[in-house]
């Protein structure tokens, strides 16, 4: 494992960022279970980094699911199924008429390749559309994420090798009757990971949203982590505007794409598989989609070791947040380098806490919490 590194981005260029596309919310508002998650207040990490506050997203209980991943997942998942029925993005067809309607093609399935949270998200919608689902994933998933995409009636086929090996399985598998909704994008295949990075701009628009309202500092350190790129996409969007605000991307050490590929000079892929306890972050290969946004967006990248992830989520569960590994790499990036990063007194910090203990065995042992299982 290589040793955690700070990187000052020589590519940043903001104003080349796109603007936020806002078009997901009105959908996500509509589907079951919907409503803005919390901005939880960490002040035991804002002590310990000695800053003016940490504030977390907390997406643990995201429309019934334990992460964010569903906003982006659902919204491909539509904006696909309408493409494919001749429908226009805004013929504002509701899930329960696209249902009916896909009733009539029994044979139609989504497929996806996963490090967990985006493919059981995938299965998710199938389930809610009476779609099947097939999901790809790498042979070192654990147990209990298997377990819980299958739960949701899913078909789930475990891949030799990592993530990237899933998602060139999953790109096999497309043809008429089996659309591929996955969150990053390769030659040829650039629409589905677009409308991902379009959904999760419902929740970048609920921050900005207390932002402007007052009820949280407006934030001077943004903290995003990365795995391809799609989030982290949107979160460079949602504050390209935002004078006076650092972004920073985390990466776990040995899945570091995008900083090689910032320190490359463009997408480069890392050697793999990636064996990160991170699991939602074990990328190799950055989204070409993604791209443009993550490099021209922030400011600086660093990277973080599986136990600093690990005591972040310590950290964070004593100020009652549930946070998976991945879920809390954004403060371990802090918490690594909080001293060349500068951190100080004047500083507000926004991170985002991506996921809930979606292993919770992993989880009950690092917090020493007695959490059951999803």
């Amino acid at each position: 494992m290589s040793e955690p590194r700070l990187v000052r981005n020589p590519l940043v260029a903001k104003g080349s960022v796109r603007s936020l596309v806002d078009g997901s919310r009105a959908f996500h508002r509509s589907m079951p279970d919907y409503r803005p998650t919390p901005l939880t207040a960490l002040p035991a990490a804002a002590a310990r980094l000695g800053v003016g506050s940490v504030h977390a997203k907390d997406e643990s209980r995201r429309m019934g699911m334990p992460s964010f991943k569903i906003l982006g997942a659902s919204w491909a998942t539509y904006r696909t199924l309408l493409a494919y029925l001749g429908h226009t993005a805004d013929s504002g067809i509701e899930l329960a008429d696209l249902k009916t309607e896909l009733a009539s093609r029994p044979g139609l399935r989504l497929v996806s390749a996963t490090d967990g949270n985006h493919g059981r998200a995938v299965a998710r919608m199938a389930a809610l559309l009476g779609l099947s689902a097939h999901i790809l994933v790498p042979e070192d998933m654990v147990a209990a994420r298997i377990d819980a995409i299958a739960a949701e009636g899913a078909k789930v086929e475990v891949v030799r090798g990592g993530y990237d090996d899933a998602i060139r399985r999953s790109a096999e598998l497309a043809d008429t009757d089996s659309l591929v909704v996955s969150d990053t994008s390769w030659e040829g295949y650039v629409d589905p990971p677009s409308w991902v990075i379009d959904g999760y701009s419902t929740m970048i628009g609920e921050i900005l949203d207390d932002i402007d309202a007052g009820t949280v500092p407006r934030p001077s350190v943004v903290v995003a982590q990365i795995g391809v790129g799609a989030f982290a996409a949107a979160v460079a969007r949602g504050f390209r505007n935002s004078a006076g605000t650092r972004l920073v991307g985390v990466e776990p050490t040995d899945a570091d794409c995008v900083t090689a590929s910032i320190e490359a000079g463009g997408i480069t892929t890392i050697p793999g598989p990636q064996r990160s306890n991170m699991a939602g972050l074990n990328c190799g290969t950055p989204s070409v989609i993604a791209w443009p946004d993550v490099s021209g967006g922030y400011d600086t990248f660093v990277t973080v070791t599986d136990t600093a992830a690990e005591d972040a989520m310590r950290l964070m569960y004593a100020d009652e947040v549930v946070s998976g590994e991945s879920g809390a790499a954004g403060l371990a990036g802090l918490l690594t380098h909080a001293r060349e990063l500068g951190l100080g007194p004047d500083d507000h910090i926004l991170v985002f806490s991506t996921e809930g203990a979606t292993d919770t065995a992993n989880f009950n042992r690092v917090t020493g919490a007695a959490l059951a299982g999803e």
